[in-house]
């Protein structure tokens, strides 16, 4: 699988990394740590990812 960071990471020292990386289609989407490749990943099905999305524009809007 290949990760991709996160266009919204960074912060001082680049302290807030997040990686996202496509799973099976069945499956769906992988979230980790790029600071800690090796210690595992979050899986989220399309469906949960789209509503943790949603989510996070609902509570960090202006």
């Amino acid at each position: 699988m290949q990760w991709r960071k996160s266009s919204y990471s960074g912060g001082a020292d680049d302290e807030h990394c997040v990686e996202l990386g496509r799973l099976a289609p069945e499956v769906g989407v992988g979230v980790r740590d790029s600071k800690d490749p090796d210690g595992g990943h979050l899986t989220l099905t399309v469906g949960e990812f789209a509503a943790l999305l949603a989510r996070i524009k609902r509570t960090t809007s202006p």
